[in-house]
C-alpha cells in the first residue's frame, strides 16, 4: 500500500502526461566529496568461510568449542583407514588443540605395476558443498606429525565418478619429533563438468613408523584476487568490484557483537599465522575458522580502492550482556589498538606488528564505528547503557587520539538519540518497497552527518515486514524503491557519508538471511548479479561531487541533479515508482551553463511486466534491461527524453568518474 504521505503528494501532480520540466541551478547544492556507495560484509549465509574467503577446505583444522563440537564432519576415510580426533599432549598449536589421526584400520593390500604390495589409505573432503575445478593453479598445504618414509599424493577429483582431474606427490618430511608443514602446488589436466567434486590426500601405509599419522591445517586454495596469499574468491571479488564501491563496512553487524560478551569478534585471533588463529563462534549456526580476519578485510578494501568502516565491539553481546561502566576501559584500549595496528607508524607497537604481517605502510582508516545496533539486541537497558557511557566513552577516548577519524554510533537520530558531538550516526533500513520510497526526504531536515549502514527492501508491499519473511530474491519492484531511497540520501550527501547495501552475499546451498545483492554456490557459473546489483552500479559509477538545486515536484519521478567537477560533467539520475496508469514520464531538463547542442548519454533500466520479476541463479534469467542512448542539448539548452514507469535513468553530459578513479586505483596497485 501506498502511505498517505505519498499519495497526496502524487495527487500535486496535475497531468502525467505533460513533461516533468527540471532546471538546475549552477548554484546552491550541497558541495561535499562524492556520496559514497559500498556494502557490508558479515558471514551469514557462507559468505566468508565457504564464500568471500577463497579456502575450499570444509572444517580444515578440526575447530569447535562448547557452541560448536569438534567433529570430522566432510572428512571421509579412502580404503578403509580409520579416522578419529586426538587432542595431542602437543599440538599442533594452541589456537589448533585438536587434529586427526589416520590409521590403516581394515585396508586392503593392492599389487602396483613393479609386482609390490601396497596399502595405500588416506581420506578426501567435500568442501563447502562442493569444489570448482578448472585447469588452473591450486596451492595447498597440511601439517602431519608421525614418522613416515614415501611420498603423499594430492588431487582432486569428482566425488560422482571418482575420475581424477589432477595430482600431485609430495615427498614426506614427516617425523615423530614434531609437526611439519607440507605444501604443494597442483594444476588439474581438464577442467571438472560440475563442482560435485572433492580434495583427497593418500599415502601408503606400510611407510609408517608407528601405525598412524595425524593431520591439522589441511589447506587448498584456487587463485585469488589480485593473487593474494590466503585471499578472496576470484568471481566473488569481482563481482563486487564492478559495481564500484567505494566503503566497506566490516566485520559486519552480529558478527562483531559474538553470542556472549566472551565470544565477540577479537580481531588480534585474525591476525598471523593460520595455525595461530583459534576458531570462532560464528553466529549464524556454524563455526567460523577466522582465516578471513583483519588483515584479509584491509587488503581487500585497499585493493578495490574502498574507504573501510571499521566496526569495533563496544561492549554488547547478543544475548543482552552489557559491560558495565567500571570494565569498559579494557574495550576502548583494545579499540585504540586496532586502530593504531591498522594506521599507525610501523615504529608503534601495534603498527610494527601490522609490518611484520607484510604491510609497512599504515592503512587508511577514516571512520570507526562503536558497536552494532545496540537499541536491538540489548533492549532498553542496553540502548540505554550506550548512549549513557559506552558511545560517549568510546568517543571521547577515539577522537581525542584520533581527531580526524569519524567516529560513528550504532543508532541514528531516528532511534530516539540524540548523538553527541563529534559523533555520526549509522541507520539502517530494511523496508518494503513503499517503505524505501519514503526515504527520499527522510534526512531533509537532519544535521547530523550518518551512514546508511544496511539498506535494502526485503518485504514486499502489503507484507507484514519481518512476520511475512524475506523475498528470496531482490526483486524488481524492490530494486526501484532502493533507487529512489538512495536519491534521497544522495540529495543530502552534505550529511549522508554513503549507504551501504546489506547483506551483500548468499550461498545459494545454505543461507540465513534470503535476500542479498549476489547469489553464489561452488560453481562460479551460479554467480549471479541480482536486480539490486544494477541498480547500485549505476548509481556507484556516475559519482557527483556535489548536488545542484533544482525546481519540479518529486512524484512519481524521484532525482537528484549534482555535478562532478573532477570530469566537468552535469549529472541526472532519476526513479520513477507507480507512475499513474503506468505512464511514461516525458522529462525536460536543463542545467544552468549546459550549452545548445551538448551532448549526453542517457542509461535507462527497466525491468519485466512483473515487478516481482527476479534475477534468476539456475536458468541464467536476467530481468534488467539496459539501454543507452545519445541525447542532445536543443537550442534552449534542454535535455528531452522520456522515462518508462519503474525505472532508473542516469544522464551524464561527461564521462563518468570511473576511469579516473580507475586510473588511480591501478597506478597505486603499480
Amino acid at each position: 500500500m501506498v502511505s498517505l504521505k505519498l499519495a497526496a503528494l502524487a495527487a500535486a501532480v496535475v497531468s502525467l502526461a505533460a513533461a516533468v520540466n527540471i532546471t538546475v541551478s549552477s548554484e546552491g547544492g550541497n558541495a561535499t566529496s562524492p556520496h559514497q556507495y559500498g556494502f557490508l560484509h558479515e558471514d551469514i549465509n557462507y559468505s566468508g568461510d565457504g564464500g568471500l574467503y577463497a579456502e575450499l577446505i570444509n572444517n580444515r583444522a578440526f575447530q569447535g568449542s562448547a557452541v560448536y563440537p569438534v567433529t570430522l564432519a566432510h572428512w571421509y576415510p579412502i580404503n578403509g583407514a580409520a579416522l578419529s580426533l586426538q587432542n595431542l599432549s602437543e599440538p599442533l598449536s594452541t589456537a589448533l588443540p585438536i587434529s586427526m589421526n589416520v590409521a590403516a584400520g581394515k585396508a586392503n593390500s593392492s599389487v602396483d605395476s613393479c609386482n609390490q604390495s601396497k596399502t595405500i589409505i588416506g581420506f578426501y573432503n567435500d568442501g563447502y558443498f562442493g569444489m570448482d575445478v578448472k585447469i588452473k593453479k591450486y596451492t595447498g598445504s597440511f601439517w602431519v606429525k608421525g614418522g613416515y618414509d614415501g611420498v603423499f599424493e594430492a588431487s582432486l577429483q569428482s566425488n560422482i565418478t571418482g575420475e581424477v582431474f589432477g595430482s600431485t606427490t609430495v615427498k614426506s618430511m614427516s617425523t615423530s619429533l614434531e609437526w611439519i608443514e607440507h605444501q604443494f602446488e597442483l594444476t588439474p589436466e581438464k577442467d571438472a563438468p560440475n563442482s560435485n567434486n572433492t580434495f583427497a590426500i593418500t599415502f601408503d601405509a606400510g611407510g609408517i613408523e608407528d601405525n598412524s599419522l595425524d593431520f591439522n591445517l589441511i589447506s587448498l586454495f584456487p587463485p585469488t584476487y589480485k593473487g593474494r596469499k590466503n585471499g578472496i574468491r576470484v568471481d566473488l571479488a569481482e563481482v563486487l568490484e564492478e559495481f564500484h564501491p567505494t566503503l566497506f563496512r566490516f566485520p559486519g553487524g552480529n558478527m562483531l557483537e559474538g553470542l556472549t560478551k566472551n565470544t565477540w569478534w577479537d580481531w588480534k585471533n585474525t591476525i598471523g599465522p593460520l595455525k595461530d588463529r583459534p576458531e570462532f563462534d560464528g553466529v549464524w549456526g556454524y563455526p567460523q575458522t577466522n582465516g578471513l580476519g583483519l588483515m584479509e578485510y584491509l587488503y581487500l578494501a585497499e585493493d578495490m580502492g574502498m574507504e573501510p568502516i571499521v566496526a569495533v565491539y563496544g561492549g554488547m553481546a547478543l544475548d543482552g550482556s552489557v559491560t558495565p561502566q567500571d570494565e569498559l576501559q579494557y574495550f576502548i584500549d583494545d579499540a585504540l589498538n586496532e586502530i593504531e595496528f591498522i594506521r599507525g607508524p610501523a615504529t608503534s607497537k601495534w603498527g610494527s606488528v601490522r609490518a611484520s604481517l607484510g604491510h609497512s605502510e599504515p592503512f587508511k582508516l577514516q571512520y570507526v564505528e562503536v558497536g552494532n545496533e545496540d537499541w536491538l539486541a540489548g533492549g532498553a537497558e542496553g540502548w540505554a547503557t550506550y548512549m549513557k557511557y559506552r558511545f560517549p566513552m568510546f568517543l571521547e577516548a577515539i577522537s581525542t587520539a584520533y581527531p580526524d577519524i569519524e567516529v560513528i554510533s550504532s543508532g541514528s537520530v531516528f532511534d530516539n538519540y540524540t548523538i553527541p558531538e563529534p559523533g555520526a550516526g549509522d541507520y539502517h533500513i530494511y523496508g518494503t518497497p513503499d517503505s524505501m520510497v519514503e526515504q527520499y526526504d527522510l534526512f531533509d531536515n537532519v544535521t547530523i552527518p550518518h551512514i546508511i549502514g544496511e539498506a535494502a527492501a526485503v518485504h514486499p508491499n502489503g507484507g507484514t515486514d519481518w512476520d511475512g519473511g524475506l523475498m528470496e530474491y531482490p526483486w524488481w519492484g524492490g530494486a526501484i524503491g532502493e533507487a529512489v531511497s538512495l536519491i534521497g540520501y544522495e540529495r543530502n550527501a552534505n550529511k549522508i557519508i554513503g549507504a551501504c547495501y546489506a547483506p551483500i552475499i548468499r550461498s545459494l546451498d545454505s543461507w540465513a538471511w534470503a535476500s542479498t545483492m549476489v547469489q553464489f554456490a561452488a560453481d562460479p557459473a551460479l554467480t549471479t548479479k541480482s536486480t539490486s546489483w544494477y541498480i547500485w552500479e549505476l548509481f556507484a559509477g556516475h559519482l557527483m561531487t556535489h548536488t545542484l538545486t533544482s525546481t519540479a515536484d518529486f512524484i512519481p519521478l524521484y532525482y537528484v541533479t549534482g555535478k562532478n567537477e573532477d570530469t566537468g560533467a552535469y549529472i541526472f539520475k532519476g526513479a520513477v515508482y507507480n507512475s499513474t496508469n503506468e505512464a511514461d514520464i516525458p522529462v525536460s531538463l536543463s542545467f544552468d551553463g549546459v550549452e545548445a547542442g551538448t551532448e549526453a548519454e542517457l542509461t535507462i533500466l527497466t525491468g519485466p511486466e512483473n515487478p516481482y520479476g527476479y534475477n534468476d541463479p539456475f536458468t541464467g534469467v536476467n530481468v534488467v534491461k539496459t539501454t543507452k542512448e545519445k541525447v542532445v542539448a536543443s537550442e534552449d539548452g534542454v535535455f528531452e527524453f522520456s522515462l518508462p514507469n519503474m525505472s532508473f535513468s542516469v544522464l551524464n553530459t561527461g564521462s563518468s568518474a570511473l576511469s579516473k578513479r580507475s586510473e588511480m586505483r591501478h597506478g597505486q596497485r603499480g
